[in-house]
C-alpha cells in the first residue's frame, strides 16, 4: 500500500516538473548582447522576439511606470542618451 502511494505521489510531481511556462512568458536572459545599443523600434522588436515576451514596454529616465507584474511583458530601460541600460521581465 505504501509503495502504491509513493508511486502515485512521484507521478504527480513528475507532471508538475515537466510543465512549460505559458506561451508569451518573458525570458530576458538572452538579451545581454543588446545592452548599450540605441533604443530603436527595430531593436525593440528583436528583443521582444528573442525574449519570447508577448508585450513590450519602454522606460526612459523620468518616466512614471506602474509597479504591476506581468510575466508576459519585456521592459526596456533606456539611459539619458537613449541607449539600452537593461532589460527586465515583469
Amino acid at each position: 500500500m505504501k509503495a502504491a502511494l509513493l508511486a502515485f505521489a512521484l507521478i504527480g510531481c513528475a507532471g508538475i516538473a515537466a510543465e512549460r511556462p505559458p506561451a508569451g512568458t518573458c525570458d530576458a536572459g538572452r538579451l545581454s548582447r543588446l545592452v548599450g545599443r540605441p533604443g530603436t523600434p527595430e531593436l525593440g522588436a528583436e528583443a521582444q522576439r528573442r525574449s519570447g515576451a508577448a508585450r513590450l514596454r519602454w522606460i526612459r529616465p523620468g518616466d512614471m511606470v506602474t509597479m504591476d507584474f506581468s510575466p508576459q511583458r519585456l521592459t526596456i530601460r533606456l539611459d539619458a542618451q537613449g541607449r539600452i541600460d537593461h532589460f527586465i521581465c515583469g
